[in-house]
């Protein structure tokens, strides 16, 4: 075997699908995100099981990431962006749900990032990391993200 092989084998990177509403689903990887604008954040949260967590993230803002994936709003609706939801996954089970609206520049406009490195170390081989500045507790904080689906069949209970 050749040692790139044996490397990309021996070290494989992690993958994330980008599914659900879009025109351009995707797989990506950590070197994937790196192609869009860097944001840098210093995160203080509580953990429940661990205490305060003091760490530094670098990566793109998740609404880059999905507005570049094209979510099939439907221009004849008056804010129909406002009924689509983000379901994000991580290779260990967690998830976390936010809104389109949550992360929309014209709305809530949160920083949440999906990180490529902590601390100055890269996420290649972990997978990247859903990271929401403003939330106090780190519950929605989710590592080795493998999947996040766009969903915007949502529609009132009326």
């Amino acid at each position: 075997m050749s040692q790139s092989l044996v490397e990309s084998v021996a070290d494989p990177v992690a993958e994330l699908a980008l599914t659900g509403d879009l025109a351009r689903p995707a797989r990506l990887t950590v070197p994937d995100l790196l192609a869009w604008p860097q944001h840098r954040v210093r995160v203080s949260f509580e953990c429940a099981t661990s205490g305060i967590q003091h760490h530094r993230f670098a990566g793109p803002l998740l609404h880059d990431v999905l507005s570049d994936a094209g979510p099939v709003f439907d221009p004849g609706r008056r804010k129909d962006r406002l009924r689509f939801l983000i379901a994000v996954s991580g290779m260990d089970g967690h998830h976390a749900l936010l809104s389109w609206a949550e992360i929309d520049p014209d709305f809530g406009r949160a920083p949440v990032l999906l990180a490529a490195s902590i601390d100055d170390t890269p996420l290649d081989r972990a997978g990247p990391q859903l990271v929401l500045p403003q939330d106090r507790c780190g519950a929605r904080h989710i590592s080795g993200i493998n999947a996040i689906r766009v969903d915007g069949r949502y529609t009132s209970w009326t």
